[in-house]
């Protein structure tokens, strides 16, 4: 059963004032929320969720227009130049006798990014692959490390932008002991 308009526009007024109060980090549990009209904070929860399920099928539906519309442009803007980039042109000498055809370099250019341009709005092209390897392109070596190690070594590493770091990736535990005890290190 349809709900009546009335009904439809109390119910987005409430859920207006609930993503306000929530993007302020008002919790569920708050009066201020409870006393939008929700029974508990696991109703506001609810509706929450169902507010933004709307908005993103709008936003959805949104974009594929946009898209639809971005994508008759690139048609249109294709149309005029795809047959100065495919159809070569006269070139002429002094005289005006034709010397050569060649195609027009500035329109393959034209088509070629409008064709970029489309494939990135419709999510043509395949993404890039990334591979890491380790060391000679050998396998990536993994290990578990002990936790105080880790903290450790950020701890050293955080060091590093003072005028003299008490570790270096260069320098030992041992290095260290050796440096303070020289009066002149």
């Amino acid at each position: 059963m349809s709900a009546s308009k009335a009904h439809q526009a109390e119910v987005a007024e409430r859920r207006t004032k609930l993503l306000q109060l929530r993007r302020q980090g008002v919790r569920f549990c708050d009066d201020r929320i409870l006393n939008l009209g929700y029974a508990d904070s696991g109703a506001a929860r609810k509706d929450l969720i169902r507010a933004l399920t709307k908005n993103r099928d709008e936003e959805k539906a949104e974009a594929s227009v946009y898209r639809q519309q971005e994508n008759e442009r690139l048609d249109a803007l294709l149309e005029a130049a795809w047959p100065r980039a495919t159809t070569p042109s006269p070139v002429f000498d002094k005289e005006g006798e034709v010397v050569d055809h060649v195609l027009d370099m500035r329109a393959v250019d034209t088509v070629l990014r409008l064709m970029d341009r489309r494939a990135k709005l419709n999510g043509l092209d395949m993404p890039v692959k990334t591979e890491l390897t380790g060391a000679d392109g050998g396998p990536l070596a993994m290990s578990t490390a002990d936790p105080d190690k880790v903290a450790a070594l950020i701890a050293a590493t955080s060091r590093l932008d003072t005028d003299n770091p008490a570790n270096t990736a260069t320098s030992t535990a041992d290095d260290e002991d050796d440096d303070e005890s020289d009066p002149a290190g």
